[in-house]
């Protein structure tokens, strides 16, 4: 998945914002809550932040091409980062961060839901 991709796939779910920040790391929110970070990469590709369920953590973790969000999963978050397409292609990708979109939709307050559009 290029940053164009992962740019114009975030922007298609609903209520999102983006932002760079944080040394040109593309930044997607939700409510004013971050779901997915495109970006940092140590390599050609592009690496991709996202929360997971707790399951989800405990198996992707240990795949080829992921590893635990630097930063993030050290503060105990459950957030994986995707550094290479071994293990997950972009569809895959695609279904992670929708699920990450909804995961942090549903943390919202009432209220913010609410001013959103967001189901209750």
């Amino acid at each position: 998945m290029t940053l164009d991709e992962y740019n114009g796939f975030c922007a298609s779910l609903p209520h999102t914002t983006h932002v760079v920040q944080w040394g040109g790391a593309h930044v997607w929110k939700v409510g004013g809550k971050v779901f997915a970070i495109g970006g940092w990469s140590d390599g050609d590709g592009l690496a991709v932040t996202f929360k997971v369920s707790d399951m989800a953590y405990d198996v992707l973790k240990e795949q080829p091409g992921l590893r635990p969000a630097p930063y993030l999963a050290s503060r105990g978050m459950k957030w994986i980062q995707r550094r290479s397409g071994e293990s997950m292609d972009a569809d895959a990708l695609r279904d992670y961060l929708r699920e990450s979109h909804r995961l942090i939709a549903a943390k919202l307050t009432r209220a913010v839901r609410k001013d959103l559009g967001i189901p209750l």
